[in-house]
């Protein structure tokens, strides 16, 4: 008797019950009550629904994205609902969501940027991997003063092969090259004149590059130009290769120009150099299958056993060889400059149709190859350059690093919180930068004939006489340089003296530009981290 008292006293444990053995379940749908129930929770979930934005609703679903594929996006920032917008472009969108962009989407998820999927929506960056101006075109003409577009109109001056190659035949950087078939008749004369040198046919598009005699180019293929081959070349334990460096141009008219300095992406091809052969392009043109540093022997006990980057573990190599490579990198500068500043008059009439100048900026690798006499000589430009690690995984700090120190230079990676990049009060904007940090040359600015009239061009910088226009070029400069993290600025060019600047040698530049260089002078004086 005790036993069955004891079996019918045992404690029902929800575990014990099943579904169909619970006659009084909430939402028993067999019967009437549960039924109902069901069906005003129903409505009540679907009310709810209704009244959530679909902003929020993509919000909540990009999070859940980012959440359950961590492992692309490491680390990520989950962005709040008020934060800055970032847009996404590219003909084919496939690409970017498949992780071709990927490291460009971790670096914006990273500083707490939301995405949006439309370019009607209120994004505060757009980032397209393709050439945007045509597409997008009637949107771009008239962006609000604080949006920002990491592409400049009319770049493909640069970064056109051909346009680069023959638009500045003086210029020594650059492998004197000839257009095909307009310039048959003058390549043919100078082949004439230089039997020893040999050239290259390259195609217009792509890596279509081969080294020709005379009588092997094809001259009716519009699709190709002629270039000078440069066949000294500094080799790397046996292997010739390409450097490619990162340049930033965040103004123009003023124009100001970065190179990024943290690191360089070095290619080195995949069979050694000599004994050469003009039919083997492994030996000589940098294919989409290089060699990486950490696969060539002579670098790995600097970029693997002691984990120094890619540029440092070349320049340890140069110097092993007496060599010494900062020659490199201040011909380098020299070369990008060359060709950047004559750009600038290019592409100016172009941006004369967008509102704001200042909302476009621009990242350009620079591709050059180094001779044996360490001469630099610019090979191409890329408008979009590779970020993807697909291929190379060790690429992606690299790459992430690049990105990351691209969008504190311009601002868009800002250590202010904000829920877009509109202006805000005033005390916010002068805790970045106040009116005391853009003025320079107290001297000539608090005495006669500044005090009296702007007249002199020597008080073109003092405050009484900068309209609003100069005051914010002088403060993007100012924040520029502040934030500038792992960039080295190329344009304005470095101060060697501040004592000794003769302003007879930039007369030859636009007037805003003369006032930009004369104005790092300025800070130079007073500090010198603003002389480089």
């Amino acid at each position: 008797m005790e036993k069955k008292n004891e079996k019918e006293a045992k404690t029902v444990t929800p575990k014990d019950v099943s579904f169909a053995d619970n006659e009084e379940t909430f939402f028993d749908l067999r019967t009437k009550r549960g039924q109902f129930l069901f069906f005003v929770v129903t409505v009540l979930a679907a009310s709810l629904m209704a009244l959530v934005s679909k902003e929020e609703l993509r919000k909540f679903l990009l999070y859940e994205e980012i959440r359950k594929n961590s492992s692309c996006v490491s680390n990520v920032v989950v962005p709040s609902i008020n934060s800055p917008k970032y847009f996404m472009w590219q003909r084919n969108i496939e690409r970017i969501d498949n992780g071709h962009l990927k490291h460009v989407v971790a670096v914006f998820e990273r500083l707490g940027f939301t995405r949006v999927y439309n370019e009607t929506d209120p994004w505060d960056v757009l980032w397209a991997h393709d050439y945007p101006f045509t597409a997008l075109g009637s949107i771009l003409r008239n962006l609000e003063s604080y949006r920002r577009v990491n592409h400049i109109p009319a770049t493909g001056f640069v970064t056109n092969k051909v346009d680069l190659a023959v638009s500045d035949p003086e210029n020594k950087f650059i492998p004197k090259a000839f257009q095909l078939p307009k310039d048959e008749a003058t390549f043919r004369e100078y082949a004439k004149q230089n039997p020893t040198k040999m050239f290259v046919q390259k195609g217009n598009k792509h890596r279509d590059i081969y080294i020709r005699s005379v009588d092997e180019i094809d001259y009716k293929n519009e699709e190709t130009f002629i270039q000078e081959y440069v066949d000294n070349p500094f080799l790397v334990d046996g292997h010739k290769f390409d450097i490619g460096i990162y340049v930033i141009i965040t103004s123009l008219n003023p124009l100001r120009i970065y190179m990024y300095n943290g690191d360089i992406l070095f290619r080195y091809c995949p069979v050694k150099y000599n004994p050469f052969d003009p039919k083997n392009i492994d030996k000589y043109v940098v294919g989409d299958d290089y060699l990486p540093t950490w696969q060539i022997p002579a670098l790995q006990k600097y970029y693997k056993d002691q984990g120094f980057g890619m540029r440092d573990s070349f320049d340890a190599y140069v110097r092993s060889q007496g060599k010494d490579p900062k020659i490199i990198w201040s011909r380098a500068e020299e070369a990008i400059r060359s060709v950047l500043v004559k750009a600038e008059s290019q592409i100016l009439p172009f941006l004369q149709n967008y509102q704001y100048r200042s909302s476009f900026f621009e990242m350009i690798r620079f591709d050059l190859i180094i001779d044996d006499d360490l001469n630099v000589y610019i090979m191409e430009a890329n408008m979009s350059p590779n970020l993807s690690s697909d291929h190379f995984k060790p690429n992606a700090l690299l790459y992430e690093q690049v990105l990351y120190n691209v969008f504190g230079l311009v601002g868009i990676g800002s250590r202010v919180q904000r829920d877009s990049f509109k202006r805000r009060e005033t005390a916010t904007e002068h805790m970045q930068s106040a009116n005391k940090n853009v003025v320079v040359f107290p001297e000539i600015c608090s005495e006669a004939p500044c005090i009296e009239s702007c007249a002199a061009e020597k008080c073109q910088l003092c405050m009484s006489c900068l309209n609003s226009y100069q005051l914010f070029d002088l403060h993007a400069a100012y924040r520029e340089h502040v934030n500038r993290g792992e960039t080295k600025r190329v344009f304005p060019p470095e101060i060697n003296d501040p004592e000794k600047f003769d302003e007879n040698e930039i007369r030859h530049l636009s007037a805003k530009n003369q006032m930009m260089i004369k104005w790092f002078v300025g800070k130079c004086k007073v500090n010198r981290s603003w002389c480089v």
